[in-house]
């Protein structure tokens, strides 16, 4: 009986063809949609978190490239939304530009000064800062000028100065510290309130004193992220978040400028009293209708001839939409993405919890607030006073942004391979880690 032969798999024929040495690639059956999602949302994050190009400096340079733009952007259109007001005012064009150049380039030296120590000099600084931080937003309600109903500012010798900005960082590195040396004990509530939420407390409430309630939200804003990267219980923050609306919903019943802020917000209509505090937000929107794709020009808006109330500040993304269009909108959203991908990657890689709190507190007060100053002036909030961050005019935020930067640089430096990192300007030594002196042999005498 003869048997008929059976034709090869395709498998055995690709073996043959290779011949006995090679490996035959077996043929894998088309991926599902489920896991090609998956597959696509691992190489994202893998993407995110970069997996060791940190170690050739690409977040470094990627956070340091970001922020240099993004205040460049800000100088640049500072001027060009300043400078008609300064000359209706008889002033020079150029004054506000040029002042905010001044606190760009020392901030710009501050940064790169953070940059280059080591973060744990700063741990000392945490006590002094935070005391030094509340001291001066106390001198504020009794000394401080008063500017569009906000009391926030400190004259020295003719430059005003900003406390409530200089204690995000002061209250960011204060946390970071004072949650590092709790550790482990933080799994447990007590630990987690105290003195944390106290000093928290205090310094919102003093900033609220002087009438400022969206500076306090950032400020409750960096209390929640230290807190959420130093691992405390979720259900706190559940607690906490009701705690906040309610507070924040008896603060807006009991002033008649925010309720009127916020019906007008919501029906677009003017308050009793005939006064249009939707005022402002529209023009802001005006503004962005008006730029199209690519603007009008730069220089070329119009709503900055007194249409838009401070335009080169809170107001500055109204004026960027119109005069670099939808084009330099988008510019300016992908420059903060990628200082949020960077930062986030340097956040990633920290062991040490005082490393993470700090850089992940920086990372959310930054991108926190720029996406509160945006939604504002595209209508998806109600008008609050928040400047965004390296771009608006105001010395004070500037700079207070800028070291903020120089010290997740300064982490972002200690990922580097040694061959090419920066070197540091102060070198750091843990107690009980120097050198060990040699012992002295004492010579027997003959």
């Amino acid at each position: 009986m003869v048997s008929t032969p059976t034709r090869p798999q395709p498998e055995k024929q690709q073996a043959r063809k290779q011949g006995p040495g090679s490996s035959a690639t077996p043929v894998r059956p088309p991926a599902t949609l489920p896991v090609r999602l998956r597959t696509m949302y691992r190489r994202f994050w893998s993407a995110l978190e970069g997996n060791g190009t940190s170690k050739n400096g690409s977040t470094y340079y990627l956070i340091l490239g970001s922020t240099l733009a993004l205040t460049a952007i800000g100088i640049m259109m500072v001027l060009s939304a300043s400078s008609v007001e300064s000359i209706a005012a008889g002033k020079s064009p150029y004054g506000d530009a040029l002042k905010q150049g001044m606190f760009a380039g020392i901030g710009i030296f501050t940064m790169f000064a953070l940059s280059r120590i080591n973060v744990v000099w700063l741990k000392r600084l945490a006590w002094p800062a935070i005391i030094a931080a509340v001291v001066l937003l106390g001198l504020v309600q009794l000394v401080g000028a008063e500017v569009n109903g906000n009391k926030n500012w400190i004259d020295l010798g003719g430059i005003t100065f900003q406390p409530s900005e200089a204690s995000k960082l002061a209250l960011a590195l204060w946390m970071a510290t004072v949650l590092a040396m709790k550790g482990k004990l933080l799994s447990r509530w007590q630990h987690v309130a105290v003195p944390a939420v106290p000093m928290a407390i205090i310094i919102v409430g003093l900033v609220l004193i002087g009438n400022d309630l969206g500076t306090a939200m950032i400020i409750m804003m960096v209390t929640a992220a230290a807190l959420f990267f130093a691992g405390a219980p979720l259900y706190l923050f559940g607690v906490a978040g009701l705690m906040a609306a309610a507070g924040t919903a008896v603060m807006a019943v009991t002033s008649s400028n925010r309720m009127c802020r916020i019906t007008s917000w919501w029906t677009g209509q003017s308050c009793a009293d005939g006064v249009d505090a939707n005022y402002q937000a529209t023009n802001g929107l005006y503004g962005l209708a008006s730029g199209g794709w690519f603007g009008v020009g730069l220089g070329q808006s119009r709503q900055k001839y007194s249409w838009i109330p401070e335009a080169h500040n809170d107001f500055i993304f109204a004026i960027i939409g119109e005069e670099l269009g939808l084009v330099g909108t988008v510019v300016v959203l992908i420059l903060f993405a990628i200082l949020g991908a960077a930062i986030y990657r340097v956040v990633v890689a920290q062991a040490s919890m005082f490393h993470r709190v700090l850089a992940g507190t920086i990372m959310v007060w930054l991108l926190g607030q720029a996406t509160v100053n945006m939604s504002v002036v595209t209508g998806l909030m109600p008008v609050i006073g928040v400047p965004l961050p390296f771009i608006s005019y105001g010395g004070s935020a500037l700079l207070m942004s800028l070291c903020a930067v120089g010290v997740v640089l300064s982490l972002a430096r200690e990922q580097m391979a040694p061959a090419i990192r920066p070197k540091k300007m102060l070198k750091f030594k843990a107690k009980g880690r120097g050198t060990v002196p040699k012992k002295k042999t004492a010579r027997k005498r003959a």
